[in-house]
């Protein structure tokens, strides 16, 4: 409360924008401000350039950019993008340069970064039901996951992310609620509230991963009895920790960068927080920003078709600065080749066209 009676005082000073009471958020010593400014900046451009290369490559090609799982990579991408550029901008603006801004602006800044991180997690989810359903109906999964309803999926994603993320800017802050150890004018309760939410969707990306894994450890299964003895068991066991693998590599990064952060989230709402947890946490926060830039490398680089549009790209590129003109507009080569596929057609006895493999599991 103590923090609300400053913010209340603030408020009633004669220009009325004056918030000197944030500034006791702002914990950072020089050397600091010039770690985090140097890191944001850099984690900023990379991030943000390779999400755009990604949106690029897919809205670039006719084929890529009609394809559901591509739509949600894209969505993917754009709040990766949004989250690099609002983030450091607004990171740097309040932790370096100790920018004060009005109750409004601070808080449709906060809110902002707020739905671009929650957007990017749920464009994950949304990419983990994607690639179940492919698995799980594959003669009638593209009838099933059409065009239109990945849009409509997408668009009721991102508009509960937006009333999710700009509550505090409705008018949920603190005062009189007790306001947050790490955030200036956010209550604890929404906090906490948007932890619960963050944790669902956390839930939801692991208990589809784990089903995918599942199916694909069964399809393969079934397959090699039906074609007996076709797919030996070395090979199966081969398949299932390629799979294992790509799987367990999603699910560490999803831990590695975001539960630093979360952890310090859920430890500020039981106990006051010294200046020196403060700093580890400004600086933990800087994870969630190198997740967005391994993002587009893990969900949209390493895809095989994504790269065959990359190449088509630049050849066409060299044909232009060569003098050739814009020749050869075909698309990108059908016969491209997953990684998830790549690695069944070196699987003995199986053929890669009786699986539906999402790509890029």
């Amino acid at each position: 409360m103590e923090i609300c009676l400053k913010i209340e005082a603030a408020n009633g000073s004669s220009d009325g924008l004056n918030f000197n009471p944030m500034k006791e958020y702002m914990i950072l010593s020089g050397p600091q401000k010039i770690a985090i400014a140097v890191l944001c900046t850099l984690l900023g451009l990379l991030s943000a350039l390779e999400n755009l290369a990604v949106l690029y490559l897919i809205v670039s090609s006719h084929r890529l950019r009609k394809k559901p799982s591509y739509l949600f990579i894209s969505s993917l991408a754009g709040a990766d993008f949004l989250a690099s550029v609002v983030f450091a901008s607004s990171f740097v603006h309040f932790h370096v340069f100790d920018g004060v801004d009005s109750k409004a602006v601070f808080l449709l800044k906060i809110g902002s970064v707020t739905l671009t991180f929650t957007a990017s997690l749920g464009s994950l989810l949304l990419t983990a039901i994607d690639r179940y359903l492919c698995l799980r109906y594959p003669p009638t999964y593209k009838a099933l996951l059409t065009r239109r309803r990945a849009l409509a999926t997408l668009g009721i994603m991102w508009v509960l992310a937006a009333l999710v993320s700009y509550l505090p800017l409705m008018g949920w802050t603190c005062c009189p609620r007790s306001c947050s150890e790490l955030f200036p004018l956010i209550p604890n309760d929404y906090l906490l509230g948007w932890l619960l939410f963050i944790a669902t969707l956390f839930a939801g990306i692991i208990y589809t991963y784990t089903h995918v894994l599942w199916k694909a450890h069964q399809h393969v299964a079934s397959l090699a009895e039906h074609r007996d003895r076709h797919l030996s068991g070395m090979a199966r066991m081969r398949l299932d920790v390629r799979l294992a693998k790509t799987l367990g590599m999603l699910l560490a990064v999803l831990f590695i960068f975001w539960f630093p952060v979360l952890a310090l989230m859920v430890y500020s709402l039981a106990a006051r927080l010294s200046d020196q947890v403060k700093k580890v946490f400004a600086f933990c926060s800087l994870l969630c920003l190198v997740n967005s830039m391994v993002n587009p490398i893990i969900y949209g680089l390493r895809s095989g078709e994504i790269r065959s549009s990359a190449h088509h790209r630049l050849a066409h590129w060299k044909k232009c600065v060569r003098g050739l003109g814009p020749e050869g507009k075909g698309e990108i080569p059908r016969s491209s080749v997953t990684e998830t596929e790549a690695d069944v057609k070196t699987t003995p006895g199986l053929d890669s066209r009786e699986l539906s493999w999402p790509d890029e599991l």
